[in-house]
C-alpha cells in the first residue's frame, strides 16, 4: 500500500512582498524538491531556487537536497545576506573605539 501524500508549506519573503504556498507532495520529497515544485520562481524575479539557502522553521538546512520533509513542515527560502555580519560588527567596534579615543582626547 502506498503512503499517503503529505502537506507542507514553502515560504519566501521580501520587505514588500511575501508568499506562502501550501503543497501536497509525495512522501520522500526533499526540501529542495519542494521549493522547486512551489512555483515561487515565477512570483519573484531573480529567485534562484536551485542555489538558495533553505531552512525549516528558522533552522538552516546544511543539505536541503537530502532533507526529507515531514507533514506540516514549513520550508523557508532565505535571501542572500547584503552584508557579512562579522564585518558589520568589526566596523561598529572600530567606530566605537574611534569615538571613545576622540572623547578621551578632548
Amino acid at each position: 500500500m502506498a503512503e499517503a501524500a503529505i502537506v507542507i508549506e514553502v515560504v519566501y519573503a521580501l520587505a514588500h512582498k511575501q508568499k506562502l504556498v501550501s503543497l501536497t507532495v509525495a512522501p520522500g520529497t526533499t526540501a529542495r524538491q519542494a521549493v522547486l515544485q512551489s512555483g515561487l520562481a515565477a512570483e519573484f524575479a531573480g529567485l534562484d531556487l536551485q542555489n538558495s539557502h533553505l531552512g525549516i522553521f528558522g533552522k538552516v538546512l546544511p543539505k536541503p537536497e537530502e532533507r526529507v520533509l515531514q507533514a506540516g513542515e514549513r520550508v523557508e527560502i532565505y535571501r542572500p545576506l547584503l552584508a557579512d555580519p562579522k564585518e558589520v560588527r568589526k566596523q561598529r567596534a572600530a567606530k566605537a573605539a574611534l569615538a571613545k579615543a576622540q572623547e578621551a582626547a578632548s
